[in-house]
């Protein structure tokens, strides 16, 4: 036989005889954000309620809902993941000065997150950690000013009750760390624990009858864990 068939044979056969892939995989659990925000200053509200100077931040409460990953093995140690969620919900209020925990408004976002991951291999298939880093896009939407805003500018005589008062929050691309681990449990099953940093920055704007009367910018920078149950096939 040719040398080159009998090469071509060999590789063919060993192909074969390697274990395949599970391609794919689902994840499916509990996924919370956990925002480590900074903003700036409100310097509106401080100018109008006669506060002192940078007085005034912006924070976002955590929020949990269901979160569905799916993976693509390309190879035994590289993995590419989509992280998506159904809907997250925050209020947003003031930090800060006299009137810290004034709500200002809420808001939902998804973050879908598209991540390499690089996994280790450590002699027991048991054991799957991985590491990752990604692209993360924010999208805001149903942004709603709160009541007690709206009280509060009327108070300050800042609006009246005519006036159509809104909140705005910009859209936002950023990077994403990862680090977890696969616990297999069954030949198709195993537990998938994660945890992400992310990078969402937005600009939150109040509008007054569509003129913007503040402008703050927010470094929201959450902590993203899940748990769930992992599907491979």
């Amino acid at each position: 036989m040719n040398t080159s068939y009998k090469t071509i044979l060999s590789l063919l056969l060993a192909a074969s005889a390697a274990p395949a892939l599970a391609n794919w995989s689902v994840n499916v659990g509990a996924i919370s954000v956990a925002p480590q925000d900074s903003s700036g200053h409100l310097n509106v509200v401080e100018t109008v309620a006669g506060l002192p100077a940078n007085s005034t931040e912006v924070s976002v409460n955590n929020n949990t809902q269901l979160g569905i990953t799916i993976d693509y093995q390309l190879n035994k140690n590289w993995t590419l993941e989509l992280i998506a969620a159904t809907p997250f919900s925050h209020d947003v209020q003031v930090k800060g000065s006299a009137i810290d925990g004034l709500p200002l408004g809420s808001t939902k976002h998804l973050p879908p997150t598209l991540l390499a991951q690089y996994h280790f291999d450590l002699g027991d298939s048991r054991f799957d950690p991985f590491i990752g880093l990604g692209l993360n896009y924010t999208n805001f939407f149903k942004e709603e000013v709160s009541g007690e805003l709206i009280s509060t500018l009327q108070a300050l005589n800042v609006t009246d009750a005519n006036d159509k008062v809104e909140l705005k929050l910009k859209d936002s691309w950023g990077l994403a760390m990862q680090a977890g681990v696969n616990v297999k449990l069954a030949d198709s099953w195993s537990a998938h624990l994660m945890l992400s940093k992310m990078d969402i920055d937005t600009t939150g704007r109040v509008l007054v009858n569509n003129t913007s009367i503040q402008s703050v910018d927010v470094s929201i920078d959450p902590y993203v864990w899940m748990i769930g149950a992992r599907y491979s096939f």
